[in-house]
């Protein structure tokens, strides 16, 4: 009896440590990110040029920098990765630091909220595959939540990212 429990705690824990969604990464620094909205594609790079693509989904006003709060649209111009979220509704998401000062004073100058909590993310709990509805966000950039486990592990807070049109 008592050997049977050993083997199955033995089990759980080594089945509970494959299905971690913390992956490791020792390859070379991503120095940049380059997203491509027309293209649904994100690229990261390092010093010697392209690391890894991934297909993304946008959100559901995927044409045009996003201006204010709620218009569904992914921002486009120069930014930073400056945050990580562990505990993201969306398996796991690294922030862009959208908006910036000049987002800020556009939107004000509209009488408006610029909006904020752009993330990188996967699928949302609820059962939506982010790669077959294709731009389901509210303006986030989405990738599959076993891409954001690779990206989250190989991306570190500072990166630049330049989002295209």
């Amino acid at each position: 009896m008592k050997r049977r429990i050993f083997l199955l705690g033995t089990i759980t824990a080594f089945l509970s440590g494959c299905a971690s969604r913390f992956r490791d990464y020792n390859g070379p620094q991503v120095t940049r990110l380059r997203m491509y909205k027309d293209e649904r594609l994100l690229i990261l790079d390092g010093v010697e040029g392209e690391l890894r693509r991934f297909p993304i989904g946008l959100g559901f006003a995927p044409v045009g920098h996003k201006q204010f709060e709620g218009d569904g649209r992914t921002p486009e111009g120069a930014y930073i990765i400056d945050r990580r979220n562990p505990n993201s509704e969306f398996h796991l998401s690294i922030g862009i630091s959208y908006p910036n000062e000049a987002d800020v004073a556009f939107a004000e100058s509209h009488g408006r909220s610029p909006g904020g909590d752009i993330f990188i993310h996967g699928g949302p709990r609820r059962g939506i595959d982010p790669m077959n509805v294709r731009d389901w966000t509210a303006g986030c950039p989405s990738v599959t939540d076993r891409q954001i486990e690779r990206i989250y592990a190989m991306v570190q807070d500072g990166t630049p990212i330049d989002i295209y049109p």
